[in-house]
């Protein structure tokens, strides 16, 4: 029974990884169940033991990316003695501005690679997309030390998400590097942190 019950997991999981993948890259409605399995590796019918439809899998897939295991190469820092030296919060940002997460259009964070299905998605969709947006807003909520710590990792994610999303929708390869390196840029100054180098 217990290899039953850790099957069943174990497949959830390959599942929930190869539609991630998908979404991040293709969108809502850009992937079909079908692919999605088949890129699991898994058949078709085995899918609704799972999920009751595509809405469910993608807002289990958004909130996937909160509980990963082990994180993005682009979550991970350089091995640069600089880095220990900041603000973990700014160690945040400067990774989500970097060109490994601009680059990552399969591991990158569902507020960027699935913001533009949301609104279309059902409330399950935009309950867990909500749910990611939430979580960032604390992480840089509970790293700033200061009286208007709320409202500044608001502003934080606002510039990080819109920054990184207005970058990757241009196709000017040039300009879309401009528009990444300005917004994390007005972060850095926004914070104090503009003495510290971020990564570009």
């Amino acid at each position: 029974m217990p290899y039953l019950a850790e099957h069943k997991r174990d497949t959830r999981e390959k599942i929930l990884e190869s539609a991630r993948r998908l979404f991040n890259r293709r969108g809502l409605s850009g992937v079909s169940i079908e692919e999605i399995m088949r890129d699991a590796g898994l058949t078709h019918g085995g899918f609704y033991r799972h999920f009751s439809g595509k809405d469910e899998l993608y807002a289990a897939a958004v909130r996937q990316f909160l509980c990963k295991k082990a994180p993005e190469p682009w979550q991970c820092q350089r091995r640069d003695p600089r880095a220990v030296a900041k603000p973990r919060a700014q160690r945040i940002v400067d990774a989500y501005f970097s060109r490994e997460h601009f680059d990552d259009r399969d591991g990158c964070c569902p507020l960027i690679g699935m913001a533009s299905d949301v609104q279309r998605g059902g409330e399950d969709v935009k309950a867990a997309y909500r749910e990611v947006v939430e979580q960032l807003v604390k992480v840089f909520e509970d790293n700033l030390n200061e009286p208007q710590a709320h409202e500044r990792a608001l502003a934080l994610v606002a510039l990080c998400v819109g920054g990184m999303v207005l970058a990757r929708n241009v196709d000017d390869p040039d300009l879309a590097d401009d528009f990444r390196q300005a917004a994390h840029a007005a972060v850095l100054r926004s914070t104090g942190w503009s003495s510290h180098q971020g990564r570009s």
